[in-house]
């Protein structure tokens, strides 16, 4: 009797100290969201609006219901495909702000592979093969965009936060040529720049009648178990980790820093671009210009609040889809405008990216690792 009681509690103590490192490392981010929703508060009441009734408003619109639950979760999942995205790359050492542009790619040619693949092919494509094929092409798009800027960085010393940001600016601007010209919907009603609907056999069915829930944000799930386990399980995945912490103790190590970077800056590419192939295939059905604005900007502040780590960054989405999707009902029941939100989620950013100021405010050491955002030119 004596032995199994202190089998439980050696159970119980081994539990505690693996969750502790985890406990510790979500304290930060935690007080930093607590600190944002402080600050947000003062903000709406110099707005003339009362915090209590407001964030009432936000909760109710967010999870107060099970359909309010279901647009969370449907404003969630780019989020965790972009929010994965840019916290792989910040896991090699790298700062990829072209999620945004890598998405809007994989949207198009996604949507392109929806609407024109069957009649290219002449012959009308079973959902099984379809849907696949949709968001491969969406894959591929954003993992070459992500890959060109991996290529300079590695190659020629190129920072990619400059290229990305130049790579955004061309991604954008042939989307809306796309979008205004080759692809724009024949229909003679159409006034918008949008593509054409997709075929129904490349579109994610819903999981419940009645809400716009998809298949897409079950496949976000796996997707971020996925990256988990290639991250702390895989050789490659302690590359990326090695060359993100220390490069020349990598190449001391073996690794080939230069091949891991462009690998690195592929796989984000390659996530940011699912983010948009799931959008078109699961939601919209096809893609229609400004529809993804923001979201891979988001996806930094959640990359950097879920401190990039797969499991955080899906709780950093539910929250960022859930403050998205209450701040409709915000507005209705304080008539203060949505823009707060985006002050909150800004807030939040400044918090976590300047933990220094939650650490001095809650007097909290310096104790886990530091994300490295990026490091200098030819770095």
């Amino acid at each position: 009797m004596e032995s199994s009681v202190t089998k439980a509690e050696e159970g119980k103590s081994s539990l505690l100290v693996k969750l502790k490192p985890a406990l510790r490392s979500m304290l930060v981010p935690v007080l930093a969201v607590f600190t944002s929703v402080i600050v947000g508060g003062i903000v709406i009441a110099m707005a003339g609006g009362n915090p209590f009734e407001a964030y009432l408003g936000l909760a109710e619109g967010s999870f107060g219901s099970l359909k309010a639950l279901s647009e969370t979760t449907v404003w969630a999942t780019p989020y965790i495909f972009a929010g994965l995205a840019v916290g792989l790359a910040f896991k090699g050492g790298l700062f990829n702000i072209g999620a945004e542009g890598q998405l809007a790619l994989g949207a198009v040619a996604a949507a392109w592979t929806g609407y024109a693949l069957p009649d290219w092919l002449g012959i009308s494509l079973p959902a099984i093969i379809h849907i696949p094929l949709t968001i491969l092409a969406g894959i591929l798009a954003g993992a070459i965009w992500g890959g060109i800027p991996g290529w300079l960085k590695a190659k020629f010393g190129g920072h990619e936060v400059i290229n990305t940001i130049m790579m955004n600016y061309i991604a954008l601007n042939i989307t809306s040529y796309l979008l205004n010209g080759p692809m724009k919907d024949p229909n003679p009603n159409n006034v918008v720049a949008r593509t054409p609907m997709i075929a129904p056999s490349a579109q994610i069915p819903t999981i419940f009648s009645g809400f716009r829930l998809h298949w897409g944000f079950i496949l976000a799930l796996l997707v971020a178990a996925l990256v988990w386990w290639i991250l702390w399980k895989t050789t490659l995945g302690f590359e990326i980790r090695t060359a993100g912490a220390n490069p020349d103790a990598g190449r001391y190590a073996g690794v080939n820093v230069a091949r891991t970077i462009i690998i690195t800056m592929i796989l984000s590419g390659l996530l940011a671009g699912m983010a948009g192939a799931i959008e078109v295939t699961g939601l919209n059905f096809r893609h229609e210009l400004g529809f993804s604005v923001g979201y891979g900007f988001d996806a930094i502040a959640i990359a950097l609040l879920g401190k990039c780590h797969p499991a955080g960054i899906v709780l950093g989405a539910l929250l960022f889809g859930g403050m998205r999707n209450g701040a409709t009902r915000m507005q209705f029941l304080t008539q203060i405008p949505v823009d707060v939100i985006s002050v909150i989620q800004a807030l939040i950013l400044l918090f976590v990216a300047a933990d220094a100021i939650v650490r001095y405010i809650y007097r909290i050491r310096t104790r886990e690792e530091r994300v490295v955002l990026t490091r200098g030119w030819g770095g």
